[in-house]
């Protein structure tokens, strides 16, 4: 027995092992395309399958996919109906592995005897002689690809002592005859070892030694299906109701497919053709049941998905749209860091989303200057409170992100994030420090001259100006906007010193009391030191396009076309 044992289970090691190092060859080879994947996302249920599909033959797993749509419905990156759209590619990309594996029958010369050590051999020239990071990947594809052609081979030949075990023969033919049974165990395997695509190898590697019945195999597969949902329900766990529709919602699809196919199955092997379920299936037959399964129910399922998306909300308790305090992240989730270029994009659009609240805050911040309203005071310095958890909590996702890994241009981006958010942290610090500033000439009874008002506001509009266009930068990639932020910020440090001059001239003058004018004077700081961080934010955009050789110097207009 552990002459077959041990083989059997070192080749199945072979094989998820050559799956995995082959998946992270292909992400890495994809790069910062991945990234795209939120661009490309539409209502469009076609598109959303497609990607779904695309991304799965990818990474070489559904439960993976499955588990990074979690992470991004979690996020708010995606919605319950590009989620259930990308959960039924991903059942059909899955099938992927399952045809690479059978390639050995219809393609003799793709035998992994034959393949196997060629490629293993190939990959590994490549990654000696190869010095760019794209040439490791592609040498991680070719390596990952005989690997595993080297466990299917171990597990095929471990198994093929079994062709004489009455015990053996038995259990599949119950399982045959069993439906029930056969989904069990389909399932089980599946959900024990975390990956259909490996469940499936296994029932190949069984099925080239000749030992699977027909029948047998076609519930096996339907449980395959049901068996892999368990990753993303676990995955789940501790997230939004929004995520945990995710796990519902592809528990209720797979087992939905599984129960009409299984009732065709049984007509079919019941009335139309008995002996068709009796034979030895082959791998290249296992690859079209299951592919041709998967494609099936996602044609039946279409038309149906508005009501899994209903049963799955009603499942997990959701009435409307859940809707969260602005301290939770909302564009950010652990799960996504799987795939690092998508959890940078996510990192880019958590930051913008940022820096509105403290563009908000910062409105407000002035407000409380014309009309000293304590209790808008007090939500200032509340929503100072939640721009501090946000950047605290944004900068320790990023500072985990990079213990993954990323790419040049991914490291960059975040190193530049983790800059972004701490001017946008000053920024709040400086709203604070205006409402603080209102509030005790409040205490004092202390008011501006309408002179002083309308200068404040002047400079103020400039300054919010220079900010919006910063924000815009970043969130476009437009050089233009960060031109146009380095243009207002310099009008800013103008303002500030005739403002600062004329002032103290007043001073001296005795034209405002002294209260007033260090009062006026803290200002003209704060709100030049708010265009400063504006400034910065912008100058990464300005870096990026000079390195790009995109960028060119822009002939300054008239100040009102900035603000």
């Amino acid at each position: 027995m552990s002459s077959m044992v041990i083989p059997f289970v070192g080749g199945l090691a072979m094989f998820i092992y050559g799956m995995n190092i082959m998946a992270d060859g292909l992400q890495n080879a994809a790069g910062s395309k991945m990234k795209k994947i939120l661009e490309v996302l539409t209502q469009n249920k076609l598109m959303g399958i497609l990607l779904g599909a695309l991304v799965t033959a990818i990474i070489q797993s559904s439960s993976a996919t499955t588990v990074m749509v979690v992470g991004f419905v979690n996020a708010g990156l995606m919605n319950l109906t590009q989620a259930i759209s990308v959960i039924m590619g991903a059942n059909i990309g899955t099938t992927i592995t399952g045809w690479l594996v059978s390639s050995a029958e219809w393609a003799k010369f793709l035998s992994p005897s034959t393949m196997a050590p060629v490629a293993v051999m190939v990959g590994v020239i490549i990654s000696l002689v190869g010095k760019k990071a794209k040439s490791k990947d592609v040498a991680g594809i070719i390596i990952g690809f005989g690997i595993l052609f080297i466990g299917m081979s171990t597990m095929s030949d471990a198994v093929k002592l079994l062709r004489e075990s009455e015990v053996f023969k038995t259990a599949f033919i119950s399982m045959g005859a069993n439906p029930l049974m056969g989904i069990l165990a389909g399932a089980g395997v599946t959900a024990i070892i975390q990956s259909s695509s490996a469940s499936q190898g296994i029932l190949l590697s069984l099925a080239s030694a000749g030992l699977v019945p027909t029948k047998a195999a076609v519930f096996i597969i339907m449980g395959q299906n049901i068996g892999t949902c368990v990753t993303a329900i676990m995955s789940s766990v501790g997230a939004s109701k929004n995520a945990k529709c995710v796990g519902t919602m592809h528990l209720l699809f797979n087992i939905t497919g599984s129960i009409l196919f299984s009732i065709i199955a049984l007509i079919v092997f019941a009335k139309a053709d008995p002996s068709l379920g009796e034979g030895i299936i082959t791998m290249t037959q296992i690859s079209a049941i299951h592919t041709g399964f998967n494609i099936g129910t996602t044609i039946v399922m279409i038309p149906l998905s508005g009501l899994i998306i209903k049963i799955a909300m009603k499942v997990n308790g959701i009435q409307t749209v859940e809707t969260e305090d602005e301290t939770q992240l909302v564009h950010l989730d652990k799960r996504m860091m799987s795939t690092p270029a998508v959890a940078v994009a996510g990192a880019k659009l958590e930051t913008i989303r940022l820096g509105r609240i403290a563009r908000e805050n910062l409105a407000l911040a002035m407000e409380t200057l014309a009309n000293h309203d304590s209790d808008k005071i007090a939500a200032v310095k509340q929503k100072e409170g939640v721009i501090n958890k946000v950047c605290d909590d944004v900068s320790q996702y990023l500072v985990e992100l990079c213990m993954h890994h990323l790419n040049d241009r991914d490291n960059e981006t975040v190193t530049s994030l983790l800059n972004t958010i701490s001017d946008i942290e000053r920024i709040g610090d400086h709203a604070e420090n205006i409402a603080e500033l209102a509030e005790e000439m409040t205490n004092e009874g202390i008011s501006f001259s309408e002179m002083a008002m309308g200068e404040l506001n002047e400079m103020s509009k400039t300054m919010m100006g220079s900010y919006d266009n910063a924000i815009k930068a970043m969130e476009l990639d437009d050089v233009s906007y960060a031109v146009k932020t380095a243009f207002l910020e310099q009008q800013v440090d103008k303002m500030e010193k005739d403002l600062r001059a004329g002032h103290i001239t007043r001073l001296s003058n005795a034209e405002c009391s002294v209260s007033a004018g260090i009062h006026f004077l803290d200002l003209l700081g704060n709100l030049e030191r708010v265009s400063d961080h504006a400034m910065n934010i912008a100058q990464v955009v300005l870096n990026d396009h000079r390195k790009e050789k995109n960028y060119h110097e822009e002939n300054f207009l008239d100040e009102e076309s900035y603000v």
